[in-house]
């Protein structure tokens, strides 16, 4: 993919770069963009926003959030005409009034970023822009809007039918393998041969999604443990001398760490189609796989027993029923799990299945969940049973020992 990702950005430059269009040194970026929305032809409009995506990854902070204040003021929706449009659809209901009323219904900065994204590598600067885009949300809540549009966009972008999965091993290019280490959020990978340690032995996998766009860019990585039974410890599983398995002897896949790479692509959902073709994968080339678990972090169980008036205790069997208890009944106000993790594997379909004490002794671990980890289970039989209870009611699936552990704790309020 990176070899066709090269030879596209090739032709570009021999073709459009510099190409069919007047010189525009002296505009502005606003203008720019206005050009290329009334732009229709093809090597201008092909010229024009590769010349406004370079402008935009040079301008200072400040520039850029007044690029994003234009986009958010003026090239929004005009609602009197959106409201004629609509008027007119329902007086008469035609393919004629349909088509005007999606012509202005649609904000211009929705078809501005579809005709950016015409050039190689366009993609990604985009996501780049989005990334910039949500870091000044929080003091620029306004801007919430163009996100929705990016958001919109990048949903179809990134939909599962245009990513590949790809396994990442100890021979992969160096280049991936680096961002592999950067990009790792749950466990650090803290040397090349820490690295060397998850990817080279038989019994250690690693897959990620990438997008034809972004060749050299993993969206979202899974590393896999190959066990026989399932753990209890993060510590025994990445430990430099434990004994080595044999892929074959292995009966449990262990997916230990997921970790997305694209901040820009926050709140866009690929771990559910990952986790899933991983599974399809590995029962494929290992039939002797028979139980797929997660060895998770709890990241809001110290911060939720804080708001409990509960603290961690020394006692291993009282930690797991704290954790149980919030893993399986402390929810938001939308009736959700507190915990953003358990919201993640229980609308997969996953349920919960194990607690464990001292399992993750890390500075972070300790400081998150006081070092209890737990055990996803994905169940094959049970998957889309879990998934739409979870869906439809909020129900939690867990384990009969998970839920006699929770019912030991009354908060006082959860």
């Amino acid at each position: 993919m990176s070899l066709l990702a090269d030879l596209m950005n090739s032709v570009f430059d021999l073709r459009y770069r510099g190409a069919g269009a007047p010189d525009r040194k002296g505009r502005t970026l606003e203008e720019l963009c206005t050009d290329l929305l009334g732009n229709v032809g093809e090597v201008s409009g092909m010229a024009l926003a590769r010349l406004i995506l370079d402008r935009y990854a040079g301008l200072e902070w400040e520039d850029k959030r007044a690029f994003f204040a234009w986009l958010t003021q003026a090239q929004g929706i005009d609602v009197a005409q959106v409201r004629t449009a609509l008027d007119d659809y329902e007086v008469t209901p035609d393919k004629a009034s349909y088509r005007a009323y999606m012509a202005v219904s649609e904000p211009p900065r929705q078809e501005l970023a579809r005709r950016l994204n015409q050039v190689p590598g366009a993609t990604g600067q985009l996501v780049d822009m989005r990334s910039d885009l949500l870091r000044m949300i929080p003091q620029n809540p306004e801007f919430a809007m163009l996100d929705l549009d990016l958001r919109h966009l990048f949903a179809s972008w990134f939909n599962r039918g245009f990513l590949v999965l790809r396994p990442i091993s100890w021979e992969s290019p160096a280049e991936i393998l680096e961002k592999i280490i950067a990009y790792e959020a749950v466990h650090a990978i803290d040397s090349w041969e820490d690295l060397r340690g998850r990817l080279a032995p038989t019994d250690r996998r690693c897959f990620a999604f990438f997008h034809p766009s972004m060749p050299s860019e993993p969206l979202i990585f899974v590393e896999v443990a190959l066990t026989r039974g399932v753990p209890g410890s993060v510590q025994a599983l990445l430990s430099g001398t434990r004994t080595e398995l044999a892929a074959r002897d292995a009966d449990t896949a262990v997916f230990y760490s997921i970790s997305n790479c694209q901040s820009g692509l926050a709140g866009i959902s690929f771990g559910n189609s990952l986790i899933k073709q991983v599974v399809a994968d590995l029962s494929r080339d290992l039939p002797g796989l028979k139980t797929y678990v997660t060895l998770s972090p709890i990241p809001g169980l110290m911060r939720w027993l804080d708001s409990q008036g509960l603290s961690i205790d020394a006692d291993p069997v009282r930690q797991r029923q704290l954790a149980a208890h919030y893993l399986t009944l402390a929810k938001r106000p939308d009736g959700g799990p507190v915990d953003p993790v358990a919201r993640f594997h229980l609308g997969n379909g996953a349920q919960v299945h194990a607690i464990h004490a001292g399992a993750d002794t890390s500075p972070n671990g300790l400081a998150q969940s006081g070092g209890v980890m737990v055990n996803y289970l994905y169940d094959l039989r049970q998957i889309t049973q879990n998934h739409e209870g979870f869906a439809a009611t909020g129900k939690i699936a867990a384990s009969s020992e998970v839920r006699n552990l929770a019912a030991a704790i009354v908060p006082q309020n959860t």
